[in-house]
């Protein structure tokens, strides 16, 4: 089955948008009415006159977006889409820590579930977090949560001793400086780009530290040609669609298992699931029905298999 042709159709047909995350495989970014970070996505999804938003992300993500939409019907491709940094802040045990410092005001990164959000003062990005510390006085006491590398950097740049949740991304924290050295042996005239959810001693190698999207600008704008780059390998795509004539290279993670880093709750996402979604406007889960002819996931309702044409019992 043509996935696209078939998405782009039903998209016309329910007022949808679809929203991808720069971490989403190549070919949802490439169908993606918005692709861009949190910030954006959120800002995006905010503004949005369509009757249905997909989410092609995490699952904080699809919160976020339904936060700021209340109105709107809001799906995510795959329930089960989650996120290892989100995930390492459960939302009782920062309830409790959050109680346990009643003087000092809450800040949490936008990569919470809603319910860390409930008892968080102020939410931030990867983006605007050093601005929004930086907007309260010295002297007031600050919890940060749930990235205790992003925190870190955040106090390092603000001269800051926020109290930090300990939390991190999966991904980032594969990240390791003797990779980066290694690279840049090979690429010595190199830029490094450095996602601020990495360790400090990648990010004090960095010639950027950045969101992804701040990344993605400096690479636009630099004159440099080979960029090495720690942060989720996803972004790749679109660094290489704006920068065709630049080469980026990805930091492998620190156990050397593969070339580049990914996130696989990501990468759960696919145009079939997100076909499926669009069609039936419902979400996939894993507890998920298979045809018993070709292995592709049903939903509640569906009387034949798009794929196959299998009539279902």
């Amino acid at each position: 089955m043509d996935w696209v042709k078939k998405i782009e159709e039903l998209k016309k047909q329910k007022n949808a948008i679809i929203m991808a995350h720069y971490y989403q495989d190549a070919s949802i970014q490439d169908i993606a009415d918005y692709v861009g970070d949190s910030l954006a996505l959120a800002q995006w999804a905010a503004k949005t006159t369509a009757d249905i938003i997909v989410m092609c992300g995490v699952h904080f993500m699809g919160e976020t977006a339904k936060i700021l939409s209340p109105d709107k019907k809001v799906l995510v491709p795959d329930t089960a889409a989650g996120c290892s940094l989100a995930d390492s802040c459960p939302a009782d045990e920062f309830a409790k820590f959050v109680k346990e410092h009643p003087d000092h005001t809450v800040i949490s990164y936008v990569n919470t579930t809603a319910a860390v959000k409930a008892v968080t003062d102020v939410v931030v990005t990867s983006t605007n977090a050093k601005q929004i510390v930086e907007s309260f006085p010295k002297e007031q006491k600050i919890i940060f949560g749930p990235d205790r590398n992003l925190g870190n950097y955040i106090n390092s740049v603000t001269n800051r001793e926020m109290l930090l949740w300990n939390g991190a991304c999966h991904v980032h924290e594969q990240f390791s400086a003797e990779k980066i050295v290694e690279l840049k042996k090979q690429y010595p005239d190199a830029d490094v780009l450095v996602h601020p959810e990495c360790k400090g001693a990648v990010a004090k190698l960095a010639d950027k530290v950045a969101s992804t999207a701040g990344l993605l600008k400096h690479a636009v704008k630099s004159q440099k040609k080979d960029f090495i780059v720690a942060t989720e390998s996803g972004i790749l795509h679109e660094m290489r669609k704006q920068c065709p004539e630049k080469n980026f290279i990805p930091v492998p993670p620190e156990d050397g298992s593969c070339s580049c880093n990914e996130c696989n709750y990501m990468r759960l996402n696919t145009l079939e699931k997100l076909y499926n979604t669009l069609k039936y406007r419902l979400q996939h889960s894993t507890t998920e029905v298979v045809c018993p002819h070709c292995g592709s996931v049903l939903y509640e309702g569906q009387r034949y298999c798009d794929r196959c044409g299998t009539k279902q019992k």
